[in-house]
């Protein structure tokens, strides 16, 4: 895995309802608007955030929501152009940000020149190949991706799909993006994107790979395919639901399997929200309990991801619907200074904890593990897993409606963050009802 990584922290937007774009394509003779650079103001209020990358959701030509590409070798006009993208990367560039891009090879829009050419009266056999065929009682042309008919799945056993997607990762690696989130990676089969890397990687050595896998088994997948990094879903659910529940034996055992990968691959893409999913604000039952979220994703292993307005704890429901994610890819004014106040005392929490992460940059390896542990109380240990001494972080977490006192020795260990201002006691090891503290060896 390229070295930037373990010490990147991520801001994730999605460019299309971030610059309040329009949700389809525009005729081809509007002119185009250059909307990219709408995310220039933001780029400080990101770095003061604490991160040093930018993941960007599809900025490519598409008909709607983005991930319906027609043209992976065009900058989606509603966003702008070649000269708007390159004006980013060099502003990202000065801030120290780099730019990860959404790469989604798995399927494209039905306004997608080969597949016109596919299913035209009289159609090209060569670009017949680039589709998969459906399975028996799918659609009546070609295979969809999970139903979806915009979205037409993608051959990858045909070579000219690879040599597509090759030269597509080539094209934007060269102007300046640092690496590509591979949407649906998990729809691909896995020797594809070894295939493709084989071919990218002696390019750009220092390139970061990370794709999209919602469920199975998350290093089989990153050894089969060759990527460097997957999504962790099974940390994102496990936050908030034994948070929810009041379960945080469920946390435990998804640490386990958490310490498992990290034994296994480079580190993966952790999260408590993103694009596709309910907002943490929304999605937790007790507000209070979104500061004991954060301590769990900067205190344990992995490259952490902060989703845009998550920050702001702004709020939005993911719902099953046509337009059902809109909430949750809202447009942002046109400068930080035009942010409600109500948002800023999370963004400082974020500022607080990421701070933490980056004064220990050994957590992206980091293992954790339970040292005490009830339904609604834990303390996590995440430590670098070597023989001896080493550095400690240790994450108390109570979501009870009463103190809670340890039963930790902390002699050697100092408070680095809590949701109190000071332990109201003097003890470290003593957490308020509904209260966390994070403690470090040195």
């Amino acid at each position: 895995m390229a070295s930037w990584v373990d010490h990147t922290i991520f801001w994730h937007v999605y460019p299309l309802g971030f610059a309040g774009a329009e949700s389809s394509a525009p005729s081809p003779e509007t002119p185009v608007r250059h909307r990219l650079r709408q995310l220039e103001p933001w780029l400080d209020y990101a770095v003061d955030l604490g991160c040093s990358g930018l993941l960007l959701g599809p900025i490519f030509a598409a008909e709607t929501h983005g991930y319906d590409t027609v043209d992976h070798f065009r900058i989606d006009p509603r966003l702008g152009d070649d000269e708007d993208f390159d004006r980013l990367v060099a502003a990202a560039r000065d801030r120290g940000l780099r730019i990860v891009l959404d790469g989604v090879f798995n399927h494209v829009g039905r306004g997608f020149p080969a597949f016109a050419r596919a299913t035209a009266a009289d159609p090209d056999p060569r670009y017949a190949r680039w589709f998969r065929l459906p399975e028996e009682g799918g659609e009546p042309d070609y295979a969809t991706f999970e139903g979806h008919h915009r979205l037409v799945a993608l051959n990858h056993e045909e070579p000219e799909v690879l040599d597509h997607v090759v030269r597509v990762m080539d094209h934007w690696l060269d102007r300046g993006a640092s690496g590509w989130r591979l949407d649906a990676a998990y729809a691909v089969p896995a020797g594809f994107w070894r295939s493709a890397l084989a071919r990218v990687r002696p390019l750009h050595p220092e390139a970061w790979f990370v794709g999209e896998v919602i469920h199975g088994d998350y290093a089989e997948y990153v050894r089969a395919s060759g990527l460097d990094s997957v999504t962790q879903y099974e940390l994102w659910k496990a936050i908030w639901s034994s948070l929810n529940d009041g379960n945080f034996f469920e946390l435990a055992w998804t640490l386990e399997r958490h310490n498992s990968l990290l034994d296994a691959v480079p580190p993966p893409l952790t999260f408590v929200g993103n694009h596709d999913v309910t907002r943490l604000a929304s999605r937790l039952a007790d507000e209070r309990h979104l500061g004991h979220a954060l301590a769990v994703l900067f205190t344990v292993g992995g490259v952490p991801s902060v989703y845009y307005g998550d920050e702001q704890a702004f709020r939005g429901v993911k719902e099953e619907r046509e337009g059902g994610d809109d909430a949750i890819r809202p447009a942002f004014p046109g400068g930080p200074d035009a942010l409600s106040p109500l948002g800023w005392p999370v963004y400082r929490l974020h500022q607080r904890l990421i701070g933490l992460r980056r004064r220990h940059p050994w957590l992206v390896r980091a293992h954790t593990t339970p040292h005490h542990l009830t339904n609604r109380t834990v303390a996590l240990v995440s430590s670098t897993g070597a023989d001896g001494p080493g550095p400690r972080i240790v994450t108390l977490l109570n979501t009870g409606d009463q103190p809670c006192l340890f039963p930790l020795e902390t002699d050697g260990l100092t408070v680095e963050e809590t949701s109190e201002a000071a332990p109201a006691s003097g003890d470290p090891a003593l957490v308020p009802a509904h209260g966390w503290t994070v403690l470090s060896s040195r």
